[in-house]
């Protein structure tokens, strides 16, 4: 089956799917997206995946003309007519297509396209018990991180430094606070408490974040969301990450260093497996898929 995307109301072949060369997107990285995960054919997280993505288009006044209904049904139309039950839906919304002009075009209508992918899930899974890699590098991107943008430059080479590096993932450091990671965010766990850095201009308030923070609590986890040091990093009992398309795992080196003790160093730690647990169930209540 060919791959389809969905461009501005249409949903054609993936290969013939395109915009204007003035797209405001292609040009000045004029343009917010999501990234959702689909199992057994159910979006995982609908609804605050779509909270997100209307908050970041009020933040750059981008105005889409289409209500959440319609939208719900165009992205599951998508997702049925490319025939994947385990996949991930991209969804890009740009200002429009208009004259190159720094300043704001006057009455071009927003651009909105998607794409589906066939995504295997269980790969994490697999990780979880293995583990990954992570190493250091400075945050260089602008100062609005938290608004979901294309302009991903600085993520880019970050995860660049982490392939060449053979790690999965890079942690941006601001002086010597850890923020995040490239694509997913970042967590330790010292003394039984998950520690996360706030929300706010700083870091991309991940929906697998949000939803991780509510599952803890639920089972009288304590979570405090306040910033880390690099030092802290590397002194953690235990380490992780999340994101959409890792829902949850274990960072057992940082910078070449095995996180935790001399017992449990280098190792998928406790904590980590209890919030693996409640993060896949959550998964499974949504969607029913199970690997």
């Amino acid at each position: 089956m060919p791959q389809l995307a969905y461009v501005n109301g249409r949903i054609g072949p993936l290969a013939d799917a395109s915009l204007h060369i003035e797209d405001r997107g292609t040009q000045f990285g004029d343009a917010v997206y999501e990234v959702c995960a689909v199992m057994n054919g159910r979006i995982l997280d609908w609804d605050p995946h779509l909270v997100r993505l209307r908050r970041n288009l009020a933040e750059l006044g981008i105005v889409l003309d289409i209500a959440d209904g319609p939208l719900t049904l165009q992205a599951r139309r998508l997702i049925a007519a490319n025939g994947h039950a385990e996949c991930i839906i991209y969804m890009q919304v740009s200002r429009g297509t208009a004259k190159r002009d720094h300043a704001f075009p006057g009455a071009a209508p927003a651009n909105l396209v998607m794409t589906v992918r066939r995504f295997d899930f269980a790969q994490r899974l697999r990780q979880l018990e293995t583990g990954i890699a992570v190493i250091t590098q400075p945050d260089t991107r602008w100062g609005r991180v938290d608004i979901k943008t294309t302009g991903l430059l600085p993520n880019v080479l970050a995860k660049q430094a982490a392939k060449q590096a053979g790690a999965f993932e890079a942690w941006l450091v601001s002086g010597d606070t850890v923020r995040e990671g490239s694509s997913t965010n970042a967590w330790i766990v010292k003394d039984g408490r998950i520690i996360t850095h706030p929300t706010g201009t700083a870091i991309l308030p991940g929906i697998a974040r949000d939803s991780l923070i509510r599952l803890a609590r639920e089972a009288q986890l304590v979570v405090e969301q306040r910033p880390f040091t690099l030092a802290e990093a590397m002194a953690a009992d235990e380490a992780f990450l999340t994101s959409t398309t890792a829902p949850i795992l274990p960072v057992v080196r940082i910078d070449g260093q095995a996180v935790g003790n001399s017992t449990t160093g280098g190792k998928t730690g406790p904590i980590v497996r209890r919030l693996a647990e409640l993060t896949w169930n959550e998964v499974a209540r949504q969607t029913g898929w199970r690997a």
